[in-house]
């Protein structure tokens, strides 16, 4: 009897993992265009950012297999999709009203999150990263996040 309450339960829920395949939501991942980055104070800055922020906060997000799959796509997308509109490297032509709290979320280690860290290790920063990451937010940002012009990607 347990046996075949099991095989139902297994059953049920690979047919619902079938199902939710279908929900349009985190599908059509796209990247914008890249507008305007911000003047990075150093290629090695950028090169930190693009290694442990770039996914969330920019239009170059990579698209793993996994986020292509629900209720992983649902996650990811919600997250991307929360990480542009707080900060996006990739339109430093709008305002980012985030920006001047990106050095100290990295220096008091909220970013990146746990989570993300968890699956992307190359993500993953030691101590002297992340504050060389954070020291050069507060050079290419300011302190208090003060809009400063950008170049293009191209430049």
């Amino acid at each position: 009897m347990m046996g075949r309450v099991v095989r139902w339960m297994l059953v049920g829920t690979a047919v619902l993992f079938l199902a939710i395949q279908v929900v349009p939501y985190g599908r059509r991942h796209t990247n914008p265009p890249v507008r305007v980055e911000p003047r990075w104070d150093s290629p090695g800055t950028r090169a930190l950012a693009v290694r442990a922020c770039f996914d969330c906060h920019s239009n170059e997000t990579v698209w793993p297999w996994y986020s292509h799959v629900a209720p992983v796509s649902w996650l990811n997308q919600r997250d991307v999709d929360k990480g542009r509109r707080k900060l996006n490297f990739s339109e430093w032509d709008r305002p980012q009203k985030e920006a001047h709290e990106s050095a100290k979320t990295v220096r008091k280690g909220k970013m990146p999150p746990w989570f993300y860290n968890a699956i992307h290790p190359d993500a993953l920063l030691t101590p002297d990263q992340a504050q060389a990451l954070s020291q050069g937010f507060e050079a290419t940002l300011g302190a208090r996040g003060a809009k400063r012009a950008g170049k293009s990607h191209n430049d």
